[in-house]
């Protein structure tokens, strides 16, 4: 049995409905949201009305839109095609793990997340992010949308340098995968039913062709899954702890930090 937070003496089968802190009946607030702790209780909680959440353009996901749409006609304006790859900017941007374990070219861990194989490659990664971007950047901010993004983007390269280092990888699937990730923590930190709002299908259904599909970067899609999580689950942390924005925006990009060095010294010990 749980002890109170403020009388470890007292056990308790009560928890701070904002916070999950044990609280005895001495520590008890009763509010419309159930019963809080003395200092959640004085809290003022800001109420968003639907409109304006709708109202805020998500710019953050607009701008990665718009980047890898960017970065694509320099493939197509360099020598790729529209089902094929090839070209200076596909040469030199895609994750290739002899060439950053040989010649240390360790951009290609972040340039290879902008880059793609194909017209329809881009079109579907795009279309993704859109959908799911659309959710969760008004849900979370546009600063920690970028880093869960960025986070993702960096674990994917991991998973591919773990996975396919012998294989050139291009694509914004990892990043997606890691916001799609960041997305169910974030519903079920708000107590929303997954099945019914049809993420989990959506996540199976994108791994059950992750596995299926021909030429796809198992790793990519794995490691930027689990970043996004990660992120998420930091996030959530944070707020539950009631701690500054800042924190979780350094953590988050602390773990992205994380997933490059670690690549790096993937490469450098790779027989």
């Amino acid at each position: 049995m749980p002890t109170c937070y403020r009388h470890p003496t007292r056990e308790t089968g009560v928890s701070c409905s904002n916070c999950g802190r044990p609280i005895c009946t001495d520590c008890m607030t009763s509010t419309t949201v159930g019963m809080r702790c003395p200092e959640c209780a004085r809290q003022r909680t800001r109420v968003v009305r639907p409109r304006a959440m709708t109202a805020a353009a998500p710019v953050a996901t607009q701008a990665i839109i718009a980047i890898n749409v960017i970065a694509y006609l320099a493939e197509l304006a360099t020598g790729s095609g529209f089902g094929s790859v090839g070209g200076s900017v596909y040469e030199h941007g895609a994750l290739y793990g002899p060439l950053v374990q040989y010649q240390d070219e360790y951009w290609r861990l972040v340039t290879s997340g902008f880059l793609h194989a194909s017209f329809i490659h881009v079109a579907f990664n795009m279309v993704f992010i859109w959908f799911i971007g659309r959710s969760l950047e008004p849900a979370i901010g546009s600063a920690r949308f970028v880093v869960v993004y960025g986070a993702s983007l960096l674990c994917g390269s991991l998973g591919v340098m773990l996975l396919e280092f012998d294989s050139a990888a291009v694509g914004a699937s990892g990043a997606a995968f890691g916001l799609m990730g960041a997305l169910i923590v974030e519903a079920r930190s708000r107590g929303i039913d997954l099945w019914s709002t049809g993420l989990i299908q959506i996540a199976l259904l994108n791994f059950a062709f992750t596995f299926i599909g021909p030429n796809i970067a198992i790793g990519a899609h794995l490691g930027g899954f689990v970043g996004g999580i990660l992120v998420g689950v930091i996030y959530d942390q944070c707020d539950r702890r009631r701690l500054p924005r800042a924190v979780s925006l350094a953590a988050g990009c602390a773990l992205g930090l994380a997933a490059f060095v670690a690549s790096v010294v993937v490469a450098s010990g790779h027989a």
